[in-house]
Order: C-alpha cells, then sequence, then structure tokens
C-alpha cells in the first residue's frame, strides 16, 4: 500500500491538469496556428504569387481573416455550453486580439499600399463611399476592445463594465459582414456564408438569454 501510495503521488506530480494544458499546450499551438494564414500570405509575397492585384490580394485576405476570427471568437461560448469544456473561454481573448490584429493588417494594406497616406483622399472615401464608412466604423469600435483586453483593464473598469463594452463585438461583427457584402456588390456569395454563420452564433445567443429569462423567476420562486 505505502508502495501504491508513493506511485500514486508521483503520478499526481507528473500529471498536467486541465488548466495547465491549456496554458502550456492548447494556448501556444493555437497561437501559431492563427499566424499561419499571415505566414502563408508573406510566402506568397516572397514568390510573387498574390496575382496581377497584390495590394488588392493583401487587403482580400487580410478582411476574410478579420471577420473568420471574429466568428471564430464568437463561436467560443456556444462552444463552451454545448461541450462543457469551460476552459475553452480562457482563449476567447486571444482570438478577438487576433481579429483585432488582421483587422490592423486590413487597415494599413489600404491606408498606406493602396493610398499611400494620402490622408485627404481616405477622408474622402470614408465619407463617400459607404462600404469603407462601415468598415471604419467596426474598426474604431474594435479598437477599445483591443485595449481594455488586459486583466489591469478588466480589474480598473469592473467586470460588468467590462462586459457591456466587449459586446460591441456583436456590432462589429454585423458592420463586418455588411461592409464585405457592400464591397462585392455582384458575387455575394462568401458574404452570404459569413452573414449566415453569424445570424446562428446570434440567433443562439438569442435563443440562450430568452431561456434563462423563462427560467430564472421560477428559480427566484422555487
Amino acid at each position: 500500500m505505502v508502495v501504491d501510495s508513493q506511485a500514486l503521488a508521483a503520478h499526481r506530480a507528473h500529471s498536467i491538469t486541465p488548466i495547465q494544458w491549456l496554458r502550456w499546450v492548447l494556448k501556444p499551438v493555437l497561437f501559431i496556428a492563427c499566424l499561419v494564414p499571415l505566414a502563408g500570405l508573406v510566402w506568397d509575397g516572397m514568390n510573387a504569387n498574390l496575382g496581377a492585384n497584390p495590394v488588392e490580394t493583401i487587403r482580400l485576405f487580410t478582411g476574410d481573416w478579420t471577420l473568420r476570427f471574429l466568428l471564430i471568437t464568437l463561436g467560443v461560448t456556444p462552444l463552451r455550453r454545448l461541450t462543457g469544456w469551460n476552459a475553452l473561454i480562457r482563449v476567447r481573448r486571444m482570438l478577438g486580439l487576433f481579429a483585432f490584429f488582421y483587422a490592423a493588417l486590413h487597415i494599413i494594406s489600404y491606408v498606406w499600399l493602396d493610398q499611400f497616406f494620402m490622408w485627404d483622399l481616405i477622408i474622402e472615401d470614408v465619407y463617400k463611399r459607404p462600404y469603407i464608412t462601415v468598415g471604419f466604423t467596426a474598426f474604431m469600435l474594435l479598437l477599445p476592445l483591443a485595449l481594455t483586453s488586459t486583466n489591469a483593464m478588466v480589474r480598473r473598469l469592473g467586470g460588468k463594465r467590462w462586459q457591456r463594452l466587449h459586446q460591441l463585438v456583436y456590432i462589429i461583427a454585423i458592420l463586418g459582414v455588411v461592409h464585405f457584402w457592400w464591397l462585392v456588390k455582384s458575387d455575394i456569395s462568401q458574404p452570404l456564408i459569413y452573414a449566415s454563420i453569424l445570424a446562428l452564433l446570434l440567433g443562439y445567443r438569442l435563443i440562450w438569454a430568452l431561456r434563462r429569462a423563462q427560467t430564472s423567476p421560477k428559480t427566484h420562486q422555487a
């Protein structure tokens, strides 16, 4: 029995807890995976494989991945609830920051590579072209979410205020889909896919909120 106890203690000492596994394995792997699209874009650029209009390719590529990361971030909560794996919540903030990262690259590709920092033309574009107006608005709303993503800012704002602020991500995702939809004009197949996924994610949240509202009075009465 003493040997068994010692073996069990040694096993526990060398075993990895779910939180440790998330921190030491999943997060680093996920971080690298989130950089793979950028690495592929850089590789294509180095090999002159960005097509006839490299600037447009870069702009569309970074915009696509901004939307994808926004949807992936919004998908964390439903996946956590459906699977019961609450540790997933710990990677949501990182995924959201990668959405901002690709959004920043998207803006930079427009301001630098497309407009060459000609601010008068940029302001005119933002004012006259609705899809740019919507896209720029989405980025400006995303900026405070990125700036308040640290644990220190969560403590400073307080949990409830921080959560209310970060609910802006729903509006940002909608604006992102509208921005893409208005950009393509004719072939809306890809924006329609993003819009459908977003509708499912927001619809799930609405159903969840309605069910909680229905069960809350019963819980209080009990």
